[in-house]
């Protein structure tokens, strides 16, 4: 039996690799994200209510609309989930790549060859899908590239801004360059259906990817976002460079290395999976007070 959401909230870290990376990250947007960990401490922060019996129905109704079959929430978790499952197989094939020519004598490394890049760009344009597919059912919108790219730009903030980020900067910026917009927009747009079709993301949406041209509608998407993730790029000024000095804390990088950097971020961290929990139990807590009142 899957866990509730008041299970997923508790036991989220409160100091792992990942809210390191996270709270470095916080130069981007600053002050906008909080590592919000238990259910009754983030209804406090998000309610400013201290009563306990008003907590408890809090509590009980946001949990009552999570395990709604109607709704869309323990689907928009499960989206972030299994997102960060895959990361894993991502991160060992991207460095199977790298290291490859030099490491032969591996035999499981000869049989991991996808380039890195490519697969990069695949895997950052699938996220953005994964992303509008959980905005989708936490709003309960249908899944038009525009309108998602415009809730961004306009009403995006705390989690689920910093999950945007972090797959600005961890899934774009440190692999591929500052201009990682236009090369993940060739690799999409030069790729064929090889390039989804043994990809295990793409399995996990697959059947959620609105029928047709589902490869276009990938794409589509990725164009949509394009323009605010380079604006966000530009606005900041991020760079390898600017990334390196804020993440060199807690990663040791080389300006030679970064592609093993990104692949170890994927491997080791679960942003998508905690941003998503918190910006879920978000959207729950604050509705579930409205109902109550």
């Amino acid at each position: 039996m899957s866990k509730s959401i008041i299970e997923l909230v508790d036991e989220l870290s409160t100091d792992s690799l990942t809210v390191k990376i996270l709270n470095a990250l916080d130069f981007v947007i600053p002050g906008q994200w909080e590592n919000l960990v238990g259910f009754n401490h983030t209804i406090r922060k998000l309610t400013g209510e201290e009563d306990y019996e008003v907590i408890t129905k809090i509590r009980d109704r946001a949990l009552a609309i999570y395990e709604d079959p109607n709704e869309g929430y323990q689907k928009a978790v499960g989206i972030y989930q299994k997102f960060d499952r895959t990361d894993k197989a991502i991160a060992a094939a991207a460095i199977a790549d790298k290291v490859g020519d030099t490491f032969r004598w591996i035999p499981f490394l000869e049989k991991l060859t996808p380039k890195a890049d490519k697969l990069q760009g695949v895997d950052l344009g699938l996220k953005l899908v994964g992303e509008l597919l959980a905005h989708s059912k936490i709003h309960k919108v249908g899944l038009n590239p525009f309108e998602f790219a415009s809730s961004i730009r306009e009403n995006y903030d705390q989690a689920a801004l910093m999950r945007m980020v972090a797959l600005v900067c961890i899934d774009g910026v440190i692999p591929l360059g500052a201009d990682f917009v236009s090369k993940v927009r060739n690799t999409l747009e030069e790729g064929d259906q090889s390039s989804f079709s043994n990809n295990d993301e793409f399995e996990a949406i697959r059947d959620s990817i609105p029928d047709g041209d589902k490869q276009g509608f990938i794409t589509q998407t990725f164009d949509a976002v394009g323009g605010w993730m380079d604006n966000l790029v530009s606005s900041v000024g991020l760079s390898r460079d600017s990334l390196s000095d804020s993440l060199g804390g807690f990663v040791e990088i080389a300006d030679d290395k970064l592609d093993y950097v990104a692949a170890f971020l994927d491997a080791s961290t679960n942003y998508y999976e905690h941003t998503g929990i918190q910006t879920v139990a978000r959207h729950l807590i604050l509705r579930a007070a409205e109902e109550i009142d």
